[in-house]
């Protein structure tokens, strides 16, 4: 009787051992899978310095993002493209650059600052001209621009603002730039030249037709012929310097995506080749 006694006693110690390593061993896999998804999700913050024309459309963008990528924050630095150009040369952080012409990009491509393999000519623009919306001018043209009824003109800064580089060139083309020039305000990017438009404190305005789109206060009166200056491309890139380039290459995925080309579409760009 007492044999059986302790035998039953070392079966019962060997069943709760055998169940207690049981647990355990299941405890430290389940500790091992919670521990690669937090190195998986790891939080991260990319810097994507865009052209100011980018705004609207990119923060729409930012959202769509961030239902699928809960742990990337996105965080803009927008500005004229020459500004930007010059902080990343200066070693501002940033993982993407979103230039509104191939200038910028080329340049910063020449000083070995982005990785080039992932340079992308990502989407085309039209360059308008712009009136006050309850504006009683008779801006139809851009020739009229030339005419001494419109006092006041605003442009993009021509050397850093690529919306002022290519209004120069259609200036210059239609042979106006000269009579255009002494009546011409210089904004610091392309919204500025839009609030100075819409505020009346200028007769018209050159500006991209996306920005013109989104504004209920000015009406487009013209488009620049596409032989009147350069292409507009928004060519974007990963930054050499950027701390987070997996994930920053995965959101320059994102923007050829399907969901992304309705969204710029929307918004009335043109996609790129």
């Amino acid at each position: 009787m007492k044999k059986l006694k302790k035998s039953l006693v070392l079966i019962l110690v060997l069943i709760v051992t055998t169940m207690a390593a049981g647990c355990g061993g299941s405890q430290s896999s389940s500790e091992k899978k919670s521990d690669s998804s937090t190195k998986q999700e790891k939080a991260v913050t990319l810097t994507v310095s865009a052209a100011a024309s980018l705004k609207d459309s990119m923060n729409e963008i930012k959202q769509l993002y961030a239902k699928d990528h809960p742990n990337v924050t996105i965080t803009y630095n927008f500005g004229a493209s020459g500004t930007l150009q010059q902080q990343i040369e200066q070693g501002a952080p940033a993982d993407i650059f979103m230039s509104a012409a191939t200038k910028q990009m080329d340049a910063l491509k020449g000083k070995n600052l982005l990785v080039n393999d992932t340079i992308t000519n990502l989407l085309k623009n039209d360059v308008v001209l712009i009136v006050p919306k309850n504006s009683s001018s008779n801006v139809k043209s851009f020739n009229d621009l030339a005419s001494d009824k419109v006092k006041k003109v605003a442009l993009g800064e021509v050397k850093s603002v690529p919306v002022g580089q290519y209004s120069q060139e259609i200036l210059t083309n239609l042979k106006i730039m000269d009579k255009v020039q002494p009546k011409a305000i210089y904004g610091k990017d392309v919204k500025e030249v839009l609030t100075w438009v819409e505020t009346g404190n200028v007769d018209a305005g050159i500006v991209y037709k996306t920005d013109a789109l989104v504004s209920k206060k000015v009406n487009i009166v013209a488009t620049a012929p596409e032989n009147s200056h350069k292409a507009v491309v928004y060519p974007t890139a990963v930054v050499k310097a950027s701390k987070n380039p997996t994930q920053a290459k995965d959101f320059l995925k994102f923007l050829s995506s399907d969901k992304a080309k309705a969204v710029f579409q929307k918004y009335g760009f043109k996609l790129g080749k």
